[in-house]
């Protein structure tokens, strides 16, 4: 598959690579990869994060990440579900982070000194992106795979990704329209 990946794609996910060394991180996971689309300049992707308006709203984007990471990775939708259980996620992280530090129920968060140094492997949750823009660059009829095909597949994945795209107003639509297959792009502009 990574030989389907146009030199902008790869550029994403070495730098969620990156991002996941830098965490302390066992394995890349879909936050990651977000996070190196934002990182990302002069790509499709990046085009089309500006075109929807998000490119001033970076930093708050990186700051809802980590916060989720401090969630352990969950949703606001799934700790709404476990508050309706009587489990209120703020309160457990407070206690968590008490005893252990902040971060302490970040994924991995345990594991760094022992993983510090050691490349990061592909999480389910980001093979899921790879996987899901494959798929949608065959649904567009494209040979190969993009930034923006990462962002369509995050955008439509459940999790942390999609849901702080969506919370910046950034859906699989939004990019559809202004990042079209290539094939309708050329044919439109001449």
């Amino acid at each position: 598959m990574f030989e389907r990946f146009t030199k902008d794609a790869r550029a994403v996910v070495e730098g969620a690579f990156a991002h996941a060394r830098r965490d302390g991180e066992r394995t890349v996971g879909p936050e990651h990869l977000l996070l190196a689309l934002l990182d990302s300049e002069g790509s499709r992707a990046s085009f089309a994060l500006s075109a929807l308006g998000l490119a001033p709203s970076r930093d708050a984007v990186r700051e809802a990440v980590a916060e989720a990471r401090r969630r352990a990775g969950l949703t606001r939708a799934e700790a709404e579900a476990l508050a309706g259980l009587g489990i209120d996620v703020g309160e457990v992280v407070a206690r968590v982070e008490e005893v252990h530090g902040v971060g302490a129920m970040a994924e991995g968060a345990g594991e760094r000194a022992w993983w510090a140094g050691r490349r990061p492997r592909f999480g389910r949750g980001a093979k899921d992106v790879l996987e899901r823009a494959l798929r949608v660059a065959v649904g567009r009829g494209e040979r190969f795979i993009g930034g923006e095909h990462l962002l369509l597949a995050l955008t439509v994945l459940p999790g942390v990704g999609g849901e702080v795209l969506a919370d910046f107003g950034v859906t699989f639509e939004g990019v559809s329209r202004v990042c079209p297959p290539a094939h309708l792009a050329r044919s439109a502009g001449g």
